[in-house]
């Protein structure tokens, strides 16, 4: 598909630039952008009553001289130079000629684009960079390569160069390794900026590399950071959190106090989260580490306060108890300590019941 394409906005491309009145011509588009190889096509109008004649100057398929003409077009059917300034010329019937230059740009797209990095992992505060490589793209001097971390620009590059012709260039993006960007996905894109805003090129989808995934090691971080101390409830399950975050994902170890030594011995925790009905108070230790490096967190169990509730009620069954422990001396055991249900009939040496 050929493709030409005019730059200052849709309305002047319709409507042509403005005739000076030194030089009365109007240029419709007023500018040209086209890719290498397509085709190129431009009108001339004389504005003046007193033109004898119109042509074209160019290196590249110009137009003779048309004797009583005030429109006359422009077109190559295939761009084949980097360089391209065709001018308009008009004749008066007095002498004069004024003639205007067609601003031509030939664009090229990159063949390639390509990431190289100086690590495939680094280490947290670690500096490390990303090339971005353009291959063949024209013209150079108005290319800006754009860093993307996500959707989001880190970084935008330009370039000085005078050439016309196709050119590779590279672009350098430096970084300081941070475990927030673990696993970040960061890209460059290459543009050429020769269109009207939010308008690119519409010869296909947008040129860009690869993603390269950030992958950052740093050492473990507890999700939860300072030391904790608990409550628990005898013969109730209690749980700790040991939650570790790092690159690698951490191990863990715990440590149980002396009571606890026979059975951490039999049963190796090696889980982030320990949940268990524990019996008696005591402190309870966890590493988490990894070949990033260790840390260790605390748990300090101590035994919850009885309920002074449940401590009245206990005491007043226990009251209760005695009472009713009395009661039932008094009209049930006999004088020589013998429980009898029959204690008023009781006569000593006698049975208490009948023969």
């Amino acid at each position: 598909m050929v493709w030409s394409f005019f730059f200052f906005g849709l309305l002047m491309a319709c409507t042509g630039n403005t005739a000076s009145a030194s030089c009365p011509l109007q240029m419709s588009p007023p500018r040209v952008v086209v890719r290498f190889g397509d085709s190129l096509s431009a009108n001339c109008t004389s504005l003046s009553e007193q033109t004898e004649g119109m042509g074209w100057e160019s290196t590249h398929q110009g137009v003779d001289l048309v004797l009583n003409a005030t429109f006359l077009p422009f077109k190559i059917d295939s761009v084949s130079v980097w360089e391209l300034e065709p001018m308009c010329f008009v004749n008066s019937r007095d002498g004069d000629q004024c003639m205007e230059t067609l601003p031509v740009t030939v664009y090229k797209m990159p063949d390639s684009v390509s990431l190289n990095y100086s690590l495939t992992k680094v280490e947290e505060g670690q500096k490390y960079y990303i090339q971005c490589d353009i291959a063949n793209v024209a013209p150079a001097r108005n290319l800006s390569v754009l860093w993307l971390k996500g959707n989001t620009v880190i970084k935008t590059e330009t370039f000085d160069e005078s050439s016309p012709s196709p050119v590779s260039k590279s672009s350098v993006l430096t970084l300081t390794a941070h475990r927030d960007d673990d696993g970040a996905e960061i890209r460059c894109e290459p543009k050429l900026n020769l269109w009207p805003e939010k308008q690119g090129p519409p010869s296909g989808p947008p040129v860009r590399s690869v993603t390269h995934n950030v992958i950052v090691r740093y050492p473990p971080t507890f999700n939860k950071l300072e030391n904790e101390t608990l409550e628990m409830t005898v013969g109730e399950n209690m749980t700790l959190n040991c939650n570790a975050k790092g690159n690698p994902p951490p191990s863990y170890r715990w440590e149980f106090p002396k009571f606890t030594k026979e059975w951490h011995e039999k049963e190796e925790v090696i889980e982030p989260i320990l949940t268990l009905p524990f019996e008696l108070p005591g402190v309870y230790t966890c590493t988490a580490y990894s070949n990033q490096g260790t840390v260790t967190k605390y748990f300090n169990i101590s035994e919850a306060p009885r309920s002074r509730t449940t401590f009245g009620v206990m005491v007043g069954v226990g009251v209760a108890v005695g009472v009713l422990l009395l009661i039932a001396g008094a009209y049930f055991v006999t004088p020589n300590g013998t429980f009898s249900f029959n204690k008023g009939g009781y006569q000593p040496g006698t049975p208490s019941g009948p023969v």
